[in-house]
C-alpha cells in the first residue's frame, strides 16, 4: 500500500512522507491550512504556495517549506508526488502519488462547485481514490451559491433598515473570505474579527477580490453598529467583544454553513438565520468525483464514512475501506472559549477548523 495509517498520520514509506499529520514529522505533504490538515512544528512543508502562505501567516513565518507547483511532479523517494486543485479554499490542493505504476489520490477536502476565492477542482485519474466524506449523507445537496449570498445580501438590509447590526458566523479563513467576496458593500460598512485579517492578506496578494473592510475593535464599533456586518468565527458569539456591536435595536447572528442544511441545527446553535454554504463537496458532488477519477479503490474518511464506503460498494461495486482519521470533518463549536475571542478581537480562533471530535474511524490503509 502507498499510504499506511500511523500514530502520525498517513505515511508513505517509499517515498518518506506523511500526508496532513496529526503530529510534527519530518517532511509533511500537506493538503491545505486548515489546522485538521496542516500541524505546526515539522521539520519541512510540501504544499502549494498559498498554503505555505496561510500557514506562515497562522504558525510562525520562519515556517521552512517548498511549494509545489499545480500539476509538476516532484521526486520523493520512489514515487512521483503532484497536487492539483481541490476547490476547497485559497491552494488547497489534492496529492497524487505515483509510485511502481500505481496511482493513489488524497483528495483533502474539497467541493466542486466554482468559488472566486479559490481554484477550481480538477479531476485526478487514479487507482486508488482516497476522498473525504464530511457531507456524505444523500440529504446533503447544496443549493446555488448564488441564491444563499441574495439571501445573506437581502437579510443584511433588511437589519440595516431596521438598526440591527448583521453578524455572519463562519471559520476564520476560507469560509470567511468566501462569503466577503459574496456581500454586497454598497449595503453598509464590513467588518472582520482579527483571525480573518492575517488569511484575508494572503487572499489580497493573491489577486482574489475582496471588499474593503475594517478590522471590528473599539475604533471602528460606532460606524458598524446597527447598519454594518461583521464576519468573525463561531466562539466570538457571547463574548464582551460581540456585544460592543450592537446597534439602536440589537444584532442578528447568521451562522453560514452546510450543516444548516438540517433545520435542528439552527435550533441547536441559537442563531437567527441559517444560511446553507459549505467548502466541502455534498452527497452528488463526492459521487461524481469518485466516479470521475475511474478509481478501482476508494478509501472513505473525515465524516460519514462508513454510509458512504457502503453506498459506493453496494451501489458502485467498488472495493472501498475506512481511512483512521482523528477528525469528523466540518464540526462547528457550539459555545465560546476562553481561549479564543472571549479575551479580545485579536486572538486567533483554535476552533474555526473542523476537528472538534477526536474519535477515530477504524479501516485500512490506502
Amino acid at each position: 500500500m502507498l499510504l499506511e495509517p500511523t500514530a502520525d498520520g498517513l505515511w508513505c514509506e517509499a517515498g518518506g512522507f506523511h500526508v496532513d499529520p496529526w503530529r510534527p514529522v519530518p517532511l509533511a505533504v500537506v493538503t491545505h491550512a486548515h489546522a485538521d490538515h496542516a500541524t505546526p512544528g515539522c521539520g519541512r512543508y510540501l504544499a502549494s504556495e498559498r498554503t505555505l502562505d496561510v500557514m506562515r501567516v497562522r504558525f510562525s513565518k520562519d515556517l521552512e517549506g517548498s511549494p509545489m507547483d499545480w500539476g509538476t511532479p516532484t521526486d520523493l523517494g520512489r514515487c512521483r508526488v503532484s497536487l492539483h486543485p481541490a476547490g476547497h479554499v485559497l491552494g488547497s490542493a489534492q496529492i497524487r502519488i505515483e509510485c511502481d505504476d500505481d496511482v493513489l489520490c488524497v483528495t483533502g477536502d474539497y467541493k466542486r462547485e466554482d468559488d472566486p476565492t479559490a481554484e477550481p477542482f480538477e479531476v485526478v485519474p487514479c487507482d486508488t481514490l482516497l476522498t473525504e466524506s464530511t457531507f456524505g449523507l444523500p440529504i446533503y445537496r447544496w443549493p446555488d451559491p448564488s441564491t444563499v449570498f441574495d439571501k445573506m445580501n437581502a437579510w443584511w438590509r433588511e437589519n440595516a433598515a431596521a438598526g440591527r447590526t448583521t453578524v455572519f458566523l463562519s471559520y476564520a479563513f476560507g469560509k470567511a473570505q468566501r462569503i466577503l467576496a459574496g456581500l454586497d458593500a454598497s449595503i453598509g460598512p464590513i467588518g472582520v474579527h482579527g483571525s480573518l485579517v492575517g488569511p484575508n492578506s494572503v487572499y489580497t496578494r493573491a489577486g482574489i477580490r475582496l471588499p474593503d473592510v475594517l478590522r471590528a475593535d473599539a475604533d471602528s464599533a460606532a460606524m458598524l453598529a446597527g447598519g454594518g456586518a461583521i464576519v468573525c468565527p463561531p466562539s466570538a458569539t457571547g463574548t464582551p467583544w460581540i456585544r460592543r456591536f450592537n446597534g439602536p435595536e440589537g444584532a442578528r447572528m447568521g451562522f453560514v454553513s452546510g450543516w444548516m442544511q438540517v433545520r435542528g441545527r439552527r435550533r441547536w446553535r441559537a442563531v437567527d438565520r441559517g444560511f446553507i454554504l459549505s467548502d466541502h463537496a455534498d452527497w452528488d458532488g463526492l459521487i461524481s468525483t469518485v466516479r470521475a477519477s475511474g478509481a478501482s479503490r476508494v478509501g472513505v474518511t473525515h465524516g460519514s464514512s462508513e454510509v458512504l464506503a457502503r453506498y459506493l460498494r453496494e451501489k458502485l461495486e467498488l472495493e472501498t475501506f475506512v481511512v483512521p482519521t482523528r477528525y469528523v470533518g466540518e464540526s462547528p463549536p457550539t459555545s465560546a472559549s476562553p481561549n479564543d475571542a472571549s479575551t479580545g478581537e485579536g486572538v486567533e480562533d483554535p476552533r474555526e477548523d473542523p476537528g472538534e471530535d477526536s474519535r477515530e474511524d477504524k479501516g485500512g490503509a490506502a
